[in-house]
């Protein structure tokens, strides 16, 4: 069939699975806004696709249809070579919302009866796949102007993963798209991609052992705090970070005759730290071995508060008192009775586990206030990097002079650094909710879990004194580096566990059911404690 040209950010109406046709009410698309037959013809393919990818947010719950904010070309697609095209999507996933759910507008869509996130796709096109691609295909759409195409995830195309990187060396605009690149980044040529296969809520491409480049899969309009903090963390001199060397975003559609929202951030390029090893793999191999792990987690103490007093000093602060005291805990109980509606095992503790809210709001009536600030958000062990120094010169942006410390599991002497990573904090959070300043104990109370999962994990008799241990040692070396201990705040420090426990229920009930008795076991301590 004959080829339109694709739409360089326009909006396609809503499109149904298995319908197809746009509703009645809607605009319909023409040839000078992109193909109209385009998401007619990809949304099967993509209904079956979607749930299947450890980054879709909505499983459990039906695609009801689909509607796209935008597709641009990155390569043309309708060549008839060997040559791929590489196709950009902005789509918009309709489905009911979950029982208790509170869902915000995602991609400037408006609030309604059905929850629409909006995801970031890569689709690469070619005439036929070769062999070695094969398990990348999504398929062939009937009509359209990809008829007959192969459509596959274009991030596991060599080919494809280094344009998205030339672009970053490039900076400019395609469409909707803009590539932004700080002037100071040196970003090589060639660098050989290969995607991370790791489970993640997103998509990360290595170039060459150089850098990262992580995508955003689910994306809402404003600036991702993986990118926003540490840009500021940067700028203030703090090395514990890596700093960022390029980023893409996308403008927002236009809606009415308002103001646009902001841009969606799409990707981040930070350079890589090539030969370190992430906390929970070290802590692992710790309870492997029975060894101690206090040294380095004394050391990810400091770290910890190093990055949380940069990012005081880079960014507001401010002070919460009574009210926004009293909403934090009313905030803790509202998620904790929509987790008990969707994981009926919460049924049995509720009222312990409201009682620490409680605690805290009646501080809070006391007249006690604390400082909130910027935090990382969705801090745990795999959040962390370490890179063992040689006396030579660190290994990416997060390097620099080393702490005394663990070897592999906190013994040996070797000079060690923590880098933290991954500053977008719990995805399944609103956007606005992630950038907010917040009590910087709840990216404590996540390592403590974190701690709690090692040890369960671990499996040893001791795993339980182990986790004691490191949790006091990390503590501890936090109140050195901020001449602030958190255990001496033990209603706010509990609220905030507690907190994070009920998220880990709801978050492995979903996505990791055998891993479930391990946040219930804390469910279970903390509502027995109370201070």
């Amino acid at each position: 069939m004959p080829e339109a040209s694709f739409s360089r950010g326009a909006q396609h109406p809503p499109t149904a699975v298995p319908r197809v046709d746009p509703p009645p009410s809607a605009p319909r698309a023409t040839t000078a806004a992109g193909p109209a037959g385009l998401l007619a013809s990809l949304a099967p393919l993509l209904a079956e696709w979607l749930p299947r990818q450890r980054w879709f947010a909505g499983k459990g719950r039906p695609i009801t249809g689909f509607s796209l904010v935008s597709a641009t070309e990155l390569l043309p697609c309708a060549t008839t070579g060997t040559t791929p095209g590489l196709l950009h999507l902005l789509l918009r996933a309709q489905q009911p919302e979950p029982p208790g759910h509170r869902h915000g507008s995602g991609c400037g869509h408006p609030r309604g009866a059905a929850a629409s996130d909006c995801y970031q796709l890569l689709l690469g096109v070619r005439p036929a796949l070769p062999p070695r691609l094969a398990p990348a295909l999504i398929g062939r759409p009937g009509g359209g102007p990809l008829d007959g195409r192969a459509v596959y995830e274009a991030l596991l195309d060599p080919r494809l993963a280094a344009l998205l990187l030339e672009r970053l060396r490039m900076p400019g605009t395609l469409g909707p798209l803009r590539f932004l690149r700080e002037p100071s980044a040196a970003i090589p040529q060639a660098l050989a991609p290969r995607l991370l296969t790791a489970e993640q809520s997103n998509s990360s491409v290595i170039y060459g052992d150089t850098f990262i480049l992580k995508l955003f899969r689910r994306v809402s309009p404003g600036t991702n705090p993986d990118l926003e903090l540490p840009l500021a963390l940067a700028r203030t001199g703090c090395t514990r970070v890596p700093a960022p060397a390029a980023w893409f975003e996308a403008a927002p559609p236009a809606e009415g005759a308002g103001p646009r929202s902001d841009p969606f951030t799409l990707g981040v390029l930070q350079p890589y730290l090539a030969g370190s090893t992430d906390g929970w793999q070290l802590a692992l191999d710790a309870l492997a071995a029975r060894d101690d792990f206090t040294e380095a987690a004394h050391a990810l103490g400091q770290a910890t508060a190093e990055v949380h007093l940069a990012m005081a000093r880079a960014l507001p602060t401010t002070v919460l008192r009574r009210p926004q005291i009293e909403h934090l805990a009313a905030a803790m109980s509202e998620r904790l009775d929509s987790a008990a509606a969707a994981v009926p095992a919460l049924h049995p503790y509720r009222a312990a586990l409201h009682a620490a809210y409680e605690d805290l709001a009646a501080l809070g009536r006391t007249g006690r206030t604390w400082t909130a600030q910027r935090i990382h958000g969705d801090l745990h062990l795999g959040q962390v990097l370490r890179t063992v120094q040689d006396g030579g010169p660190g290994t990416g942006a997060g390097a620099g002079a080393g702490e005394s410390g663990a070897g592999s599991g906190g013994g040996g002497g070797t000079g060690v650094r923590w880098s933290l990573i991954d500053f977008e904090g719990e995805p399944s959070r609103p956007l606005a909710e992630r950038r907010r300043p917040q009590p910087p104990v709840r990216d404590i109370a996540g390592m403590l879990r974190s701690f709690d999962y090692a040890a369960a994990v671990g499996g040893q008799d001791s795993a339980q004194d182990w986790a004691g241990r490191t949790r006091a040692a990390y503590c501890a070396g936090y109140a050195e580096a901020s001449g602030a201990d958190p255990r001496d705040e033990p209603e706010l420090l509990r609220a905030h566990e507690t907190d994070k426990a009920v998220y880990e229920v709801v978050y492995e009930a979903r996505h990791r059911p055998e891993w479930l008795p391990v946040p219930m076991s804390a469910i279970r301590r903390l509502a027995a404690a109370r201070p």
